[in-house]
């Protein structure tokens, strides 16, 4: 059996880092991005020779706190993601998480968790692995040295032992250590040969030199010449985690592999030692020691020699599921203290117990998450199973016939879910096994493997259509039923060995379950020969599935608890969108096919209950409903579960209640599922689709042409659903990656008059030509009302883009072009643009480096009669105070421009006092302004106060981040405490305010009779100030809605107003939601 790995670590930012990135609210998130652009990081970070990472402006954006914190591990060494995370806190002021953050780092250097090895560390290395190979003790990845193999003839003989070595302690040490490696090859052989693998199956004693060279740098995946401490296999039930740590240890006891790295070698396997009574570790690790007693001593005066090879980890979580189980106690350091050995080994693993040794630990990637808190500095091994190459050897090994082979491999390759689970072996050879039946062998191919579980379906059923079993046909339901419980119940408990007691509970006959021996669907357990277990986890959870499609006997049903075990199933795999029962869903949706539910009636001589699809119809309108479905509903994994059951009515019926779709299109496996479902959400009013680079681009010129074909087939059907769904109106194709004849596709598509698509979104879209292609299909669309094309490098696409839209059939009310890449020059083109059209009413430009001489263009074209602009977004535009200054006169002469957004440029206060004297004017009709991070302070303040004074027609606006401290806010409630009637919405987070200002801040909201959202987040506020604050909100006359301050002072304003007026409904926020319409205040 050959393998591939693929490896990652645990640097310690996903792990570290992420609890401070959770740690902020939206408003300071999305700060938090726009400091790791390039001109910002400059201001307190030194980039290693100056080269200043670039995240693409889309990603930032769209990520959460997790997704941010993978772009920092990607696009920053591990050391200086700490860094550029601690001075982002410190530009932002964020005073406590900078404590916390420089001692979890002052906490890393000791575990060296920060950075990676320097040039200097990587010579000290070199140097120190060069010293111990002159003085004998080599390279721990490689093994014995050319010139000792000559002189000895045995590698495996020799092991460590230096050859000059001739003192009788030593010889008689390196004697018990040969006796233990002789019992522990003995041992692993006998145990292999002892599991009932099924005819013509990879076998553990056929390595390749390939296998065996994976194996030497197992510890060292990287070659970085500095071994792993903790190693941890990863993968997938049945990919070979536990069959390639048994080759470690089988190699080292025959003397090839690590033999100068580790005098002793341990294999633990939990599932068998889970079991045992309370320990020691001295007794464990002496349970395989051969004759006499183990020389613990030995072990304990050199634990760097020790390789400790955990297997099946998660079967310790299991029985200890919560964390505070296994975290529970002091640590345990005593190798002779009595301890569950759940305890004992999680002591090991956390390395309390033996700190310098060695761990390789393997275990199911759904555990992983749990098992992560307990490790120091590990490395992540991925154990993805068979390759290409592997499954083209294995089939013909069952086949011979090249082409039949090919036309097979072929056909899965379409599937690709089922493709995926051919990396396990066992499933390629349930595959084989099934093909190889003479019913189906020339049957439709197509229709076989068509979905997984139609594959597994017929695997069962072939088997069972000739079987020969000493029971009676009324029996048949009821074993199946037996069967199917027990599978479902292990599931539940996350137990796949079970003992006798098991089997005679459910009522498993001795007939039925030797059928099941034979035909290799059950086999006995590894460690236990009382035990049975599954042959693959994916039999398992194809039988859980059975149980709730199998027919009940009518005295049960009123007592059943199925549809209520199905409801959790199905929350947690669509809602929660937990990995560990999504096999079992998908195989209970694939049940649901009418043709395969008869053909296992048929041949497994049981009935497949017809309620079914009632009660899963009627849930499925319940989901759509629940107000709480609408942010964790998972779209693509119900079309995954409706494709895998091939039903178009049953799809049809499921579909019909959504109206908001957003797919993530990363395989051929998601555009089938698109394909399929897409077509039938007849009321769909928003589609949002992501396609991935190497679905319809990269690997078209390398793909089979039915494979090609399969593809676009699938994509114009889903291109199609925007001329067929009259109901469609929104289009967001943002991060896709598309290729020419997929765009034909779309292009014909939109252009069709039966398309009615009002909203276009294209943000980081690529290649940029593609944005040529689609704005000449828009040219002349009347029914295009919204156009964003944000991130996209434009260029000398602008020129063209304008162009189009200035056709006479043009209905376009709302352009953003926010970070694409334009200049001064740009705005040229669109001054000339918002001066020839008077529909467009909201353009957003924020995010280019626009500078005061492209602002002076726009405000030409603003002052034009013509120009009917709104809404007009310049945030992050480089500007300065001169810009105040043509914007302020064309607000002078402008009727129709309300809303401006001005955030995250250095006006100044001059740049302020420029505004001012526009908006300090009656007939100034901006009723928005946003100049949050401006760089102003209570002069600017001052300014603003005045204009107020005279203008009663601004509604929201947002002073956050500039340094106005209790001065300049106190400057400002003096203009807003009297006549103000319009402002009901103020912004004033982390504007250095204190406690003496709330007096002030009080006063308005007494006498305010508009001001519904005031944000104080950010800011040093005490209980006292809060209580001050809290006077105005008992008053009848305050009319505040939202009230944003720091967490912990929530529950002083609960109790404060608990009394106050009726119908008082305040919101308290700690973290403002820009999902939200009134928090976000832009569009």
């Amino acid at each position: 059996m050959s393998f591939s790995v693929t490896t990652w670590e645990d640097g310690g930012t996903n792990q570290g880092l992420l609890p401070y990135l959770v740690a902020l609210d939206q408003y300071q998130l999305e700060e938090f991005k726009l400091c790791l652009e390039p001109r910002q990081l400059m201001d307190f970070w030194s980039a290693p020779q100056g080269h200043f990472p670039h995240i693409p402006w889309a990603n930032l954006r769209a990520a959460d706190p997790l997704n941010l914190s993978f772009l920092l591990d990607k696009h920053f060494p591990k050391g200086q993601a700490w860094k550029v995370v601690l001075g982002i806190f410190q530009t932002m002021n964020l005073t406590s998480l900078c404590e916390e953050v420089r001692a979890k780092m002052k906490g890393n250097v000791h575990t060296q968790e920060l950075q990676g090895p320097t040039q200097e560390d990587v010579e000290m290395l070199e140097a120190a692995a060069g010293n111990m190979q002159t003085q004998g003790c080599q390279d721990p990845n490689q093994e014995e040295p050319e010139e000792l193999e000559e002189e000895t003839g045995n590698v495996q003989v020799q092991g460590c032992q230096d050859p000059n070595q001739e003192e009788p302690e030593m010889l008689e040490e390196a004697d018990h250590r040969r006796k233990y490696r002789e019992k522990m090859k003995a041992k692993l052989l006998e145990t292999w040969d002892n599991i009932d693998w099924p005819k013509d199956h990879v076998y553990i004693r056929n390595t390749s030199e390939g296998e065996h060279e994976e194996l030497q740098r197992l510890l060292d995946p990287k070659r970085t010449r500095t071994q792993a401490q903790t190693t941890v296999l990863v993968g997938r039930a049945g990919v070979g985690k536990t069959t390639l740590a048994m080759q470690v240890m089988l190699h080292w006891a025959n003397g090839v592999l690590f033999q100068q790295r580790f005098s002793y070698v341990f294999f633990l396997s939990c599932h068998k030692i889970r079991y045992m009574k309370e320990t020691t570790f001295a007794e464990l690790i002496s349970l395989d020691w051969p004759d006499s007693d183990a020389p613990i001593e030995e072990f304990m005066s050199q634990p760097e020699k020790l390789l400790f090879i955990i297997d099946g980890f998660e079967e310790i979580i299991i029985s200890e599921p919560s964390s505070e189980s296994l975290d529970d106690g002091s640590p345990c350091t005593d190798w002779y203290q009595e301890l569950p050995v759940t305890k004992i080994l999680l002591s090991l693993v956390k390395k309390e117990l033996v700190p310098l040794a060695t761990l390789l630990i393997t275990i199911k990637t759904c555990f992983v998450t749990d098992l992560k808190p307990s490790l120091v500095n590990p490395c992540f091994v991925q154990i993805t199973g068979f390759t290409g190459e592997d499954l083209w050897v294995y089939f013909m090994r069952h086949f011979e016939d090249s082409r039949e082979v090919e036309k097979i491999l072929q056909q899965i390759r379409k599937n690709e879910n089922l493709l995926h689970s051919c990396s396990a072996p066992m499933v390629c050879w349930t595959v084989c096994s099934c093909l190889k039946q003479s019913k189906v062998r020339y049957y439709d191919l197509q229709s076989i493997t068509q979905t997984t579980t139609s594959l597994y379906a017929y695997f069962f059923s072939n088997l069972f259509s000739t079987a020969e079993v000493d029971l009676a046909d009324e029996s048949w339901p009821g074993q199946w039923r037996a069967l199917c419980n027990l599978a479902k119940e292990g599931l539940w408990s996350m137990n796949f060995t079970f003992d006798r007691e098991d089997t005679e509970l459910e009522g498993l006959e001795v007939p039925f379950i030797d059928c099941l021996y034979k035909f290799n669907i059950l086999q006995k357990g590894n460690d236990c020969r009382d035990c049975i277990t599954f042959t693959h986890l994916s039999f398992q959870e194809f039988f859980a599935a059975m149980s709730f499609v199998l027919e009940e006997p009518r005295e049960l049903l009123p007592h059943s608890t199925k549809p209520q075990e199905m409801k959790i199933l199905l929350r947690d795999v669509l809602l929660n969108k937990e990995a560990y029962w999504t096999p079992v869903v998908l195989f209970f949706f694939g049940l649901l096919k009418k043709n395969l539910a008869r053909e296992l009636e048929d041949t497994l001589h049981c009935k497949m209950s017809p309620r079914v699809t009632e009660e899963l119809l009627k849930w499925g309108e319940e989901l759509v409903k629940a107000e709480s479905a609408s942010l964790q509903f998972h779209v693509l994994q119900l079309f995954h579960c409706l494709h895998e059951s091939q039903e178009e009515d049953f799809a049809n019926k499921m579909l019909g209640h959504i109206f908001e779709v957003d797919l993530n299109i990363l395989g051929d496996e998601d555009l089938q599922a698109a394909s399929f479902c897409l077509k039938h959400c007849k009321r769909l009013d928003k589609l949002r689709l992501s396609v991935g680079s190497h679905i319809l681009e990269r690997d078209l010129e390398i793909l089979e042409t039915s494979e090609v074909d399969s593809r676009m087939h699938a994509w114009n059907s889903i291109c199609s659903t925007l001329v067929t769904n009259e109901n469609l109106h929104e289009l967001d194709l943002s991060n896709s990656k598309l290729h020419a004849s997929s765009v034909k596709g779309l292009c014909l598509a939109l252009k069709n008059p039966r398309c009615n698509v009002q909203k276009l979104t294209c943000k980081s879209v690529t290649p940029e030509w593609v944005l040529q292609d689609l704005i000449l299909v828009l040219q002349g669309n009347s029914k295009l009302t919204h156009l964003n094309f944000s991130s996209n490098k434009l260029g000398a696409t602008v020129p063209l883009i304008l162009k189009a839209l200035k056709h006479s059939a043009c209905n376009l009310k709302y352009l953003c072009l926010e970070k694409c890449n334009l200049s001064a020059a740009s705005c040229q083109d669109l001054a000339l643009f918002l001066t020839s059209i008077q529909h467009v009413t909201r353009l957003c430009l924020g995010f280019n480096q626009l500078q005061d001489d492209g602002i002076k263009l726009l405000c030409a074209a603003l002052t034009h009669p013509k120009c009917a602009l709104e809404r007009l977004e310049l945030w992050f535009c480089q500007l300065g105070a001169p810009s105040c200054r043509y914007l302020s006169d064309a607000l002078l002469q402008n009727r129709s421009l309300a809303h401006l957004n001005l955030s995250k440029n250095r006006l100044g206060d001059e740049g302020v006092k420029f505004l001012c004297e526009a908006l300090g004017h009656p007939d100034c009709n901006l009723q928005s302004l946003n100049l949050s991070g401006c760089s102003f302070t209570r002069e600017g303040c001052q300014e603003l106060a005045n204009a107020l004074r005279h203008n009663h027609n601004v509604k929201i606006l947002d002073l956050g981040q500039n340094d106005l401290q209790d001065d300049g806010v106190k400057l400002l409630c003096e203009a807003l405490k009297p006549s103000h009637r319009a402002l009901h919405t103020l912004g004033l987070a982390k504007c250095n305010v204190t406690t003496a200002c709330c007096q002030h801040l009080s006063s308005v909201l007494s006498s305010s009779k508009s001001l519904v959202n005031l944000n104080l987040l950010g800011n040093e506020l005490d209980p006292d100030g809060v209580k001050m604050l809290c006077k105005a909100l008992r008053k009848s006359t305050c009319r505040l809605q939202k009230l944003g301050i720091p967490k912990d002072l929530h529950s002083v304003v609960r109790e404060e107003i608990q009394t106050s007026q009726e119908g008082l409904c305040l919101k308290l926020k700690c973290a403002w939601d820009f999902n939200d319409l009134e928090d976000k205040w832009w569009w």
